[in-house]
């Protein structure tokens, strides 16, 4: 396999160095284009860092360059190298057309919407995991597990939540609770979410619009106040959590705590409860092939399970310098080293 080297960069960017590893692998990114990440916060750009310090050959792809030929999945990809810098963080070599099947592992790191583009995308990935290539996170899963839908699994961990296009049916249940959440099944970073109060305001026009005038069905959730303190992000690796969280704290008057609504991060300690609700969730998780995940936690209780493109890697690190993704890769190592 060809040998692609951390080189110095032009633009006086550090590069990587190298943590010794028994073997070097072929490690593949589908990503969104690389150039406009933000290089501050961006969560794949640290396992990019962590899987070059470890020796491993870099390969990018985005989501068109994969194809399939003749029942074998292929890529057009790019020799990667990255660096630790603001200015110049990334150079990309000449593209191949390579066989996925010359990876070791592949990171799906694409970004929401979940939609069509994005199954045939995973449909594409399985092939490749059927030829031995560890894939982070297992394809089927991908499309079995819905962020939202995926903790309704776990209901001694949840707060009330219904599911439902029935506009009635959804009506009751926020006359039922009182106060409640609203989103759709399909949003990312706090997008389309409401809070609906009894009696209140445009229940029947956020219904309307959240359901397709009942075409399709939304989740409500009875309202957490401990919002207020904070919407935390769990990361789990291969079924357990770091022991650490980030709490998405909401501004003003806002009701959502995402980083990209405006929330403030805060990291903290897992509390007991957390850790309770992790232990709830991992065995599952590590079954589905579920390698990297976020739970979403408000006071005592799970709201979601994202597992398409976790986020929190670099707030979480700047603040107890834990390693997040050296660990993960550490454990991708030693799947590669013993896969069948």
């Amino acid at each position: 396999m060809p040998s692609v080297t951390i080189a110095p960069s032009t633009a006086s960017a550090d590069p990587i160095i190298h943590r010794k590893t028994i073997m070097s692998l072929n490690i593949a990114v589908v990503m969104d284009p690389i150039e406009r990440i933000n290089i501050k916060k961006d969560s794949t750009i640290a396992m990019l860092w962590a899987a070059a310090a470890s020796g491993h050959h870099l390969w990018y792809m985005e989501q068109p360059d994969l194809f399939v030929r003749d029942g074998d999945a292929f890529g057009d990809m790019a020799p990667l190298h990255v660096f630790e810098s603001t200015e110049k963080w990334f150079e990309k070599g000449g593209r191949e057309t390579r066989k996925l099947a010359d990876m070791d592992v592949i990171l799906m790191r694409k970004d929401p919407p979940f939609d069509m583009n994005f199954i045939y995308t995973t449909y594409i990935l399985e092939k490749a995991e059927a030829d031995g290539v560890v894939v982070v996170n297992k394809p089927q899963s991908l499309r079995d597990c819905n962020e939202k839908f995926f903790a309704t699994l776990f209901p001694h961990c949840m707060v009330p939540t219904l599911i439902s296009g029935d506009m009635k049916k959804l009506r009751a249940f926020v006359h039922e609770q009182q106060d409640a959440i609203v989103k759709p099944l399909d949003g990312m970073g706090g997008s389309g979410i409401f809070r609906l109060t009894a009696g209140g305001p445009n229940i029947g026009a956020v219904l309307e619009t959240l359901t397709g005038n009942g075409n399709h069905p939304a989740m409500a959730q009875r309202y957490i106040p401990e919002i207020t303190d904070g919407d935390k992000r769990i990361l789990m690796i291969d079924g357990e959590p770091i022991p650490y969280t980030l709490a998405r704290i909401p501004q003003g008057d806002e009701v959502r705590g995402n980083l990209a609504a405006g929330g403030i991060g805060e990291p903290r300690l897992l509390t007991p409860k957390d850790r309770w609700l992790a232990q709830q969730v991992g065995p599952e998780l590590k079954k589905r092939g579920l390698i990297f995940v976020g739970l979403d936690v408000i006071g005592e209780y799970i709201t979601e399970i994202n597992v398409t493109s976790p986020t929190c890697i670099r707030e979480i690190d700047a603040q107890y310098g834990y390693g997040i993704a050296e660990r993960l890769m550490q454990v991708l190592e030693r799947k590669v080293a013993t896969r069948a």
